[in-house]
């Protein structure tokens, strides 16, 4: 198979299983306190560059649907900054993936935590708490960040068991 061909379909599969997981776990994937189960292939990128493409993909779609079916709290805002922080997190997962300490790209996987909780954060101190947006940026930044992290971690584990294990890859 023409590899061009091959990555754009491990990108689209990438983007549809983002999606469809994002969504069947709304209640998990959307507010203020989030673990969106679907970040775990956040971690992709350690392994595979175009996953970089497939889970940006996922994202918008899961933040476009989630706000055109009433799921996502913060709207049609989150199809831009929401893709922008998950775009952010997978670029910098990629660069960094060599960076490691003690056999673990620690600053990779700390990507997808920071960037949601300061940018997702943001976002929901500016919707969900007006009048007190400092605060609530905060306060979501940091239930976000916890959520974002235990995703990375599952993601981590279930990237290099498949790096080990599979040619999907290659």
């Amino acid at each position: 198979m023409n590899q061009k061909v091959k990555n754009f379909c491990i990108i689209a599969i990438i983007g549809a299983m983002y999606c469809a997981v994002s969504l069947a776990l709304a209640p998990l994937s959307f507010g203020n306190i989030q673990i969106r189960i679907a970040e775990c292939l956040t971690m992709l990128p350690l392994i595979y560059a175009p996953s970089v493409y497939g889970v940006i993909l996922g994202c918008f779609l899961t933040n476009f649907i989630g706000a055109f079916i009433g799921v996502n709290v913060l709207g049609f805002m989150d199809v831009f900054v929401g893709t922008l922080a998950t775009a952010l997190a997978a670029i910098l997962t990629y660069k960094l993936r060599n960076y490691k300490v003690k056999d673990i790209p620690v600053l990779a996987i700390l990507m997808p935590v920071i960037f949601n909780g300061v940018i997702i954060g943001a976002e929901l101190g500016y919707v969900l708490f007006p009048n007190a947006v400092l605060m609530g940026s905060i306060i979501s930044g940091i239930e976000v960040a916890v959520g974002e992290l235990v995703s990375v971690i599952v993601g981590y584990i279930l990237v290099r068991s498949l790096a080990k294990k599979t040619k999907i890859f290659d």
